[in-house]
């Protein structure tokens, strides 16, 4: 028997900020359970239904198990076509939070000399990689991660409006994505300060050289990752340090009311 049965209260005065790649863990999680285990799970029935049923015809009488068998074959093939697209799709998280770990261990870098630095933020049906908040303005930061081509070189080239590999564009157009993200920081962080604030879209490619003219001069930088940090701490000041704590505040405080 409990002695108290009230809910006890955490000791944590807010809950914590978001580690890199959490969303993406949680869709691992989902999808391995809805798209692999789950029909595993209904193939395993089936054959052993199926072996039940042989096994009652050949001991027995009367049992017919050809239907079933067909059955059986049919939910098996079925369920191991899902399991391959879900197995697929886990393998693609799993690089994508690979990428996301990958790049915030270089961020967090940035804090030794006094950025802020964030992860994961999550807005309405989307979310934000990383954000750094560092006296050279405010950074928001998509990973995208690409497997190698098993021969020739792992480059990318950028003109300053598309990301393109041996001269197409690459899909899903990145550079229009980090910039309606930042726009959306934009407008959240001008909404609760009050202020114009300098953002910066960044797309980065952990594992890729990228060929572009100026990358410094583009709305949109478009990096490999091990770059980052040197792009940010060269660029010239343009937020005093209090303002750097004032901003990620109230970014932290949006964080943590969204996880409510």
């Amino acid at each position: 028997m409990l002695k108290n049965s009230r809910a006890k209260k955490s000791p944590l005065k807010s809950k914590p900020l978001r580690n890199p790649g959490q969303s993406l863990e949680k869709r691992l999680i989902d999808t391995l359970l809805d798209d692999v285990l789950f029909f595993y799970m209904i193939a395993t029935v089936a054959v052993v239904l199926a072996i039940y049923e042989w096994y009652r015809w050949y001991f027995e009488t009367l049992p017919s198990p050809i239907l079933v068998s067909v059955v059986a074959l049919g939910i098996v093939a079925i369920a191991a076509w899902k399991m391959v697209r879900g197995l697929r799709a886990v393998n693609k998280i799993k690089l994508g939070i690979a990428g996301e770990k990958a790049v915030g261990q270089f961020l967090e870098r940035l804090r030794v000399n006094g950025a802020q630095v964030f992860h994961d933020i999550e807005g309405e049906k989307f979310n934000l990689d990383h954000v750094v908040i560092h006296s050279s303005g405010i950074y928001v930061i998509e990973t995208k991660m690409m497997s190698k081509p098993e021969k020739g070189k792992s480059e990318l080239e950028f003109d300053g409006v598309q990301v393109k590999h041996h001269g197409k564009p690459i899909k899903g157009d990145p550079v229009t994505q980090v910039n309606a993200a930042s726009y959306w920081l934009g407008e959240l962080l001008s909404e609760s300060t009050g202020r114009k604030l300098p953002i910066r879209g960044v797309v980065v490619y952990p594992g890729w050289y990228i060929n572009s003219p100026d990358t410094r001069r583009t709305k949109v930088w478009v990096l490999n990752p091990k770059a980052l940090p040197a792009f940010i701490e060269n660029q010239p000041k343009q937020i005093e340090p209090e303002d750097v704590h004032l901003y990620a505040y109230h970014l932290s405080r949006f964080i943590r009311s969204n996880r409510a």
